[in-house]
């Protein structure tokens, strides 16, 4: 069976952004739900040096179909040059939940592209 739901994971610098992010998520249905979690601590690799950094975590629950709109939202938006977007498959779960993401997020059919509106980079909310 192929996997119908995922969890996105997407680290932010701050809650503006987070917030952004979340918002246009939201409004045009790419998710069903955004926990934001503060207080993240974030150590890695850049340029060849050790970094930390505070930031911010949403967890993202969204359609499978819907991961290369939810990257390109967040790229959009984003102010890192390599923002993390990581997305995970749903294997299982409540049943219930699984079907009010289906039905609170866009369903891409075989004859419908998906395409979200378009919307500037530059929008403050």
């Amino acid at each position: 069976m192929a996997v119908q739901y995922c969890v996105i994971l997407v680290t932010t610098p701050d809650k503006k952004t987070a917030a952004k992010i979340t918002d246009i998520l939201l409004e045009e249905r790419l998710a069903a739900c955004v926990n934001q979690i503060a207080q993240v601590v974030s150590r890695y690799r850049w340029d060849d040096k050790i970094e930390e950094a505070a930031e911010l975590l949403l967890i993202i629950k969204t359609r499978a179909t819907l991961v290369p709109e939810v990257v390109q939202c967040v790229r959009e938006n984003h102010s890192h040059s390599v923002p993390e977007v990581v997305a995970l498959p749903i294997a299982d779960g409540n049943k219930q939940y699984m079907d009010w993401i289906g039905a609170n997020t866009l369903f891409k059919g075989s004859d419908d592209r998906g395409q979200r509106r378009s919307r500037t980079p530059e929008r403050e909310l």
